[in-house]
């Protein structure tokens, strides 16, 4: 059994799902992870799906150095910086696409699910070489990553019992200044 970096909640009320060493670039997916998180189900798959088509665009926030500004991204971000990374957009897709099927399996109703934690983390590069001028080798490298997600289903509100009026007490200081004030 594989240790998530958090568990959920309810164990019963939730399902989880994770990818190692998946080979899609970290910054990206990261961006498209945090774009997601705590969505409902539904509408994740829906906004992914967008990305896909190029419908809606992911913000960029924090690896945001050279990526350029479109309209749609400033609908969700005021720094208007964004991309449509259809790779990650895939992979977080089929992600979810296999913890909905581990929800089936659990018997959990999917239109109250939504995406409680979402996680990526840097996995081991994967080197290759590239030949340069005069002879010399650079490294080309990989930047997989690990993505994993927790799916839990939203617990109802509990309504507030309705406030009965608490007559404040009063001190014997307030009830002689009260006594004296009438007579």
């Amino acid at each position: 059994m594989v240790k998530y970096s958090r568990e959920p909640d309810n164990l019963t009320k939730s399902c989880k799902a994770r990818g190692s060493d998946l080979r899609v670039h970290f910054k990206n997916t990261r961006e498209t992870a945090f774009a997601i998180r705590k969505l409902p189900l539904v509408k994740a798959k829906r906004y992914l799906e967008d990305v896909l088509t190029h419908k809606q665009a992911i913000p960029f926030r924090r690896f945001c150095g050279g990526v350029g500004r479109t309209a749609q991204a400033k609908n969700r971000h005021p720094n208007g910086q964004g991309r449509w990374p259809v790779k990650s957009a895939k992979f977080i897709l089929s992600l979810l696409k296999s913890a909905e099927s581990n929800v089936d399996v659990k018997g959990l109703d999917v239109d109250t699910l939504f995406i409680s934690h979402i996680q990526v983390n840097q996995a081991q590069k994967q080197r290759r070489r590239t030949y340069r001028a005069h002879g010399r080798i650079n490294s080309y490298m990989s930047s997989p990553c690990h993505i994993e997600l927790i799916l839990s289903e939203k617990e109802a509100p509990v309504k507030k019992e309705a406030e009965t009026q608490v007559v404040p007490k009063r001190t014997r200081k307030s009830q002689a200044l009260r006594s004296g004030a009438s007579s």
